[in-house]
């Protein structure tokens, strides 16, 4: 069906018109979301972003233009023009419902075969078949919906920070690979043969010599990369909203983001942040919690044993404390009804994914008559003492775990205490949780590379108390660095940085680095930082996921337009992909064919 296209002009959007517009003529483009034939009688569902408006042809429509809308089929693209009226049978799930236009002209601007899959909101086709074709999957409302979203949150942003001083600053996308963290992308040099470009894991340097140039305060809409192994929350590209601000301390830049939060989500879900935010420390947040991601909305707080057991003729749990571990527990209130033997032991299984050895528990049943996998083995004081310092009732059942490395004990009961809360529904989702973990540890032993790195990155600044700790003692120094929690999600992170040359040096000197290694990789910074630099800090948004989890979507892709899968690759543009031999010869770049 080609014709010569009369050219008409959209004027209006199909979502846009209402009860109000009645009588006036328009013109809408967009796709087909659906043909209804009834013989005298004609409707196709046009459908753009902002919403779909029904067509209607009749007995008074043109018979040229009343084929032509004969002819056409889900997601051809049409330019109709008519005169807007009230409908007869009214649809009131859809902003258009009341309206309808009577189409005096129409124009078939380009044809469609039958998609792969039906476009509708909430489609259950398959997502690796919907990624393939993900421009065909963006034209569904919902997902469209996320997308504009997302434009909004960015929007609003741009104007947050520049009410608040900042300048929007570009910083390159082809550096200088620092290879301090996870793996960089890397890229050849034509010109500079064997030498190559790193594609940014985040803009960090640059905004600090930013900072030294006296720019003051900055942000940017930043694309950064990782080539990590991805998960539900994760993609090799991703973008940061970042911002650094000179001559302040932590409390200048948490204030800053905590106005940035409360402001997104008071316009895209008008919902009222209450400021400030509850703040943690990284040790309590691990100590109740087991992460340093502790997700509030529910209970199941972990409790310690250690003292109750360091005694106890149980060798599973004294030995654990005689050998510098704990003991630790939590009650998971009303779910022993609803938790069989056979789930327990599943679970018992599962937790030893996270390092423990097992899994040790109590059930209390509605007559308080109980079952234990442990109490047998303990005096009547201790199972007394125990479950009163776990507050346990009827109902309730109580899960231990003992191991010499109380980080396998929290990190497990962390992961144990979110997998039951997440099963049995216990999660209020009625409001977001959003809080700050403060006073990390500087810096943590890498047991394969047998020497400390540093738990953020090699440019937070330690506490000014904890200085004098970094050659004697850097397992108690304590970092200025500060990570914002979102149900359970860490979606933002910063610190204040080092701003002192000496500092700086012992930093590195901390992590291992000469000398000369120091000056390879950071030759540029420490050469900078001879010439004024000014106390600064900032904070950096993972945007992707803020936005999943503002949405409450399940996946990262959700929120990208077009986003990669597992395996890092594109499905609908196949990449990446080989490159002919030509382009190879041009980087010197031979493949070993082994």
């Amino acid at each position: 069906m080609i014709e010569k296209i009369k050219n008409l002009k959209r004027n209006k959007y199909c979502g846009e018109l209402g009860i109000n517009d009645i009588g006036k003529e328009v013109v809408v483009c967009g796709w087909v979301q659906r043909q209804r034939d009834l013989g005298h009688l004609i409707f196709i569902d046009l459908r753009d972003r902002t919403g779909v408006v029904q067509l209607a042809f009749d007995e008074h429509t043109d018979k040229k233009i009343f084929q032509k809308a004969f002819e056409v089929r889900s997601e051809f693209v049409l330019a109709a023009k008519g005169f807007i009226r009230e409908r007869s049978s009214k649809n009131m799930q859809i902003k258009t419902g009341e309206i309808e236009i009577a189409v005096s002209d129409l124009e078939v601007l380009s044809e469609a075969e039958t998609t792969p899959f039906e476009i509708v909101e909430n489609s259950n086709a398959n997502e690796e078949l919907r990624l393939k074709y993900r421009y065909l999957d963006l034209r569904r409302p919902d997902v469209q919906d996320k997308i504009i979203i997302r434009h909004k949150i960015v929007k609003i942003a741009h104007d947050y920070f520049d009410e608040n001083g900042f300048i929007e600053v570009e910083t390159p996308m082809l550096i200088r690979s620092t290879p301090e963290g996870a793996r960089d992308y890397l890229v050849p040099s034509r010109i500079f043969r064997g030498s190559f470009f790193a594609l940014p894991q985040s803009p960090q340097l640059y905004k600090q010599l930013l900072m030294l140039a006296g720019f003051d305060r900055y942000f940017q809409v930043a694309r950064c990369f990782r080539d990590e192994d991805l998960r539900a929350d994760r993609q090799p590209e991703f973008t940061q909203l970042d911002f650094e601000m000179s001559f302040v301390d932590e409390n200048d830049v948490i204030s800053i983001t905590e106005g940035f939060i409360k402001k997104v989500f008071k316009e895209i879900l008008n919902q009222d942040i209450s400021v400030p935010l509850k703040r943690l420390t990284y040790f309590e947040a691990m100590n109740r919690f087991g992460t340093d991601k502790p997700d509030l909305r529910f209970g199941m707080e972990i409790v310690e044993l250690t003292d109750i057991l360091k005694n106890s003729e149980f060798k599973v749990f004294s030995d654990a404390i005689a050998s510098g571990g704990s003991v630790r527990a939590i009650n998971a209130k009303d779910i022993a009804p609803r938790l069989t033997r056979k789930e327990i032991d599943r679970l018992t299984s599962w937790i030893k994914d996270y390092g423990a050895k097992g899994l040790a528990w109590t059930k209390i049943n509605s007559d308080l008559s109980s079952s234990s996998s442990y109490e047998k083995f303990l005096n009547e004081t201790e199972i007394i003492r125990i479950r009163k310092t776990v507050g346990t009732q009827s109902n309730d059942i109580i899960f231990i775990v003992a191991d010499s490395d109380t980080k396998v004990v929290l990190e497990s009961l962390g992961a144990l205490r979110c997998k039951l809360a997440d099963k049995f529904d216990l999660i209020k989702t009625s409001e977001p949780n959003l809080l700050w973990i403060t006073d990390f540890p500087l810096l943590e032993f890498d047991k394969e590379e047998n020497r400390y790195v540093a738990m953020h990155h090699p440019f937070t600044a330690p506490r000014h108390e904890d200085i004098e700790k970094l050659d004697s003692e850097p397992q108690n120094v304590y970092a200025r660095a500060y990570d914002l929690v979102f149900n359970g999600n860490e979606i933002g992170g910063g610190s204040v940085r080092i701003s002192n040359l000496e500092l700086q040096n012992k930093m590195f000197k901390v992590l291992g680095f000469s000398k000369e290694e120091s000056k390879n990789k950071f030759g540029f910074l420490l050469e900078a930082f001879k010439y004024g630099v000014p106390p600064h800090g900032g904070l950096a948004f993972g945007l992707d996921r803020l936005i999943m989890l503002m949405l409450n979507c399940k996946s990262i892709r959700d929120v990208i337009a077009f986003p990669k899968v597992a395996s890092s690759a594109e499905l609908m543009s196949n990449s990446p992909s080989f490159v002919d031999k030509r382009q190879l010869d041009e980087l010197s770049i031979i493949f070993n064919s082994n």
